[in-house]
């Protein structure tokens, strides 16, 4: 069973992890996002989850799907799993609260331009949010 990407779910889990230091007000109407984006295909066996608060409403100011082509961001997303995977066996150098788990990104499979657009993005949100530096990554 390929399980591609279902540990990039657990990273990001992590990474969703806070202090939670806001106050309650109950008085006001609910304002709190859903932060969770899944995507699965059964007949791929394989699950992304994107688990990052704010990461759904930044999502709405970044390029609209079809800005890039498929081939860009799957040769983006190459990239950037090697980088992202690198550094998870890096802890000494990166944060394990940032880089917890490897990413099973197999570059044979097409993944379709859903999952390569919201991991692409991930990747960007990652960099800007975190203030990484990753090789090809907007700066």
């Amino acid at each position: 069973m390929k399980n591609l990407l279902l540990i990039f779910a657990f990273s990001l889990a992590i990474l969703s992890c806070g202090t939670g230091n806001k106050a309650i007000d109950n008085s006001s109407t609910d304002t709190t996002e859903s932060d969770t984006i899944r995507i699965a295909n059964d007949s791929l066996e394989y699950e992304i989850m994107i688990i990052e608060p704010g990461f759904d409403s930044w999502l709405i100011s970044q390029p609209k799907p079809g800005h890039y082509g498929q081939s860009f961001l799957e040769s983006k997303n190459r990239l950037f799993v090697s980088e992202y995977n690198s550094r998870v066996l890096q802890p000494q150098n990166y944060s394990r609260n940032l880089y917890t788990e490897q990413i099973n990104y197999d570059t044979a499979v097409d993944y379709g331009y859903e999952v390569n657009y919201l991991l692409y993005n991930y990747f960007v949100y990652l960099q800007q949010k975190y203030n990484q530096k990753f090789i090809g990554g907007r700066n």
